[in-house]
Formats: C-alpha cells, structure tokens, sequence
C-alpha cells in the first residue's frame, strides 16, 4: 500500500498556517466600515462586535489586554467603525487587527 503522497501533507499543512494570523500587517487587511449595534464578552476573553447585518467581529482575547467592556460601549457602540481584519487564504477574517472611530484608533495590533 502506497503512503500518502507528501505534496497532500505539505499543502495540507500550508492550508492550517494560512489560517494563523500572528503579526497582521495594515497591508495585508481588508479595511470595512461598519455600524457596532452590540458588544460582548466572547469565549477565551474576546470582545465580540455584532454589526447592522447581523455580521461578527472580533479582539481576539480583548479583555486580557486591558480593553474594558464599558468603555468600549461608549466609544463603539451605535457608532461607524472603521475595522483592519486579515486577509486569510479564503477569504477575510472576522479578527480584528485594528479598530478605529473617526480617527481615534481604540484598539491595533499593528
């Protein structure tokens, strides 16, 4: 019996690393303007944000970096945000690397 071909376990494994995003860089994101109409804690410590189309956003493990709950309510929610979220390899990601209102940035990882 053949083994498995290692080209299969090479993309395979180029696949899974595609969906990490470590370092998010301004260019390599997709930049969304969006309408916050609730914010939440997440599991692990996220801050999820739900949008006006029912979309969701996320900080990944917001709330272990110091970004507190309500005050992001008085300076996100009901207002138009200006989300960074990484280009994965299909498609964009609902991470947040950066988010802004007007032109105070709340919170980036770059």
């Amino acid at each position: 019996m053949k083994k498995p071909f290692p080209f299969f376990v090479l993309a395979l494994s180029l696949f899974l690393n595609s969906c990490l995003i470590e370092n998010p860089k301004p260019e390599d994101c997709v930049i969304e303007t969006e309408t916050i109409i609730n914010i939440k804690e997440g599991t692990s410590n996220d801050i999820v944000f739900s949008d006006t189309d029912g979309d969701h956003y996320y900080i990944n493990r917001g709330l272990e970096r110091g970004l507190i709950l309500d005050s992001l309510n008085a300076k996100v929610l009901n207002k138009t945000v200006t989300l960074h979220l990484p280009k994965l390899f299909f498609g964009t990601s609902e991470h947040i690397a950066q988010l802004a209102v007007a032109n105070e940035v709340i919170f980036t990882e770059f």
